[in-house]
């Protein structure tokens, strides 16, 4: 049984239909990606999954619980965090503040103080700005941020949206480094990332999502190598 399953999902805006019977799934302890360009569905999928948006049709399972009309909050509970595209923090609001908002769903306060180690452990630079307002840093440690916050809900699955998109490449290339040590400490990743080289570099798995429609799945190997994926997400002739 997946830790994730998505079965035959279809999501509207209004009447607009962005998901048309998206299906995959996500094992237990693995990283695993959905490319697609904009306007494909990928932010959607994740949405669905994170109970913002709801399903019309379809179901989402996690460990085989169905989840699809489940609110957010709940969902959290249950074990799925999202750091959604564009970040979202709370400008307003201190690193500290940000974090202990990752946490709101938990009740093991002891437990909650180990994990902001680790999150400072894996960003140091929060650490060194935990009581700068979030509004004030850069590009970059706002990102951290969104991840961190999203780690302090301490997710079995960890729903990232975008998480290289405005960065410089050298900050690219520490998040992905940073997206692997967090699946190697036990934390399975859903990956949405328009750097498709990035992300199947680091990915188990991937699916290419078109108009709202899974058209491809395979290894993320198997996907580096595919000719339509190349051309088309790969920037290659």
């Amino acid at each position: 049984m997946a830790m994730l399953q998505v079965e035959n999902v279809h999501t509207f805006y209004g009447t607009i239909e962005a998901l048309k019977g998206v299906s995959l799934t996500v094992e237990e302890g693995e990283i695993v990606t959905l490319i697609g360009s904009n306007g494909a569905g990928k932010t959607t999928t994740l949405r669905t999954i994170a109970g913002v948006s709801h399903a019309r049709a379809g179901s989402v399972a996690l460990d085989g619980e169905d989840i699809t009309n489940t609110p957010a909050n709940d969902i959290v509970r249950l074990g799925i965090a999202h750091s959604p595209e564009g970040r979202r923090i709370f400008a307003g609001m201190t690193v500290r503040e940000n974090l202990e908002m990752g946490a709101f769903t938990r009740t093991d306060r002891t437990e909650v103080d180990s994990d902001y180690q680790r999150v400072f452990d894996l960003f140091p630079r929060l650490k060194e700005r935990i009581l700068q307002r979030a509004g004030t840093l850069s590009g970059g440690e706002q990102q951290m941020l969104a991840i961190g916050r999203a780690l302090m809900a301490r997710p079995k699955i960890l729903l990232l949206d975008e998480p290289s998109m405005g960065l410089a490449p050298v900050l690219v290339e520490l998040v992905f480094k940073i997206i692997q040590d967090i699946n190697a400490q036990g934390t399975t990743v859903l990956l949405v990332e328009q750097n498709a080289h990035m992300a199947l570099s680091i990915a188990r798995r991937g699916y290419v999502i078109q108009t709202g429609r899974i058209v491809l799945s395979d290894s993320a190997q198997a996907l580096a190598k595919n000719e339509m994926v190349r051309k088309a997400y790969l920037g290659e002739a």
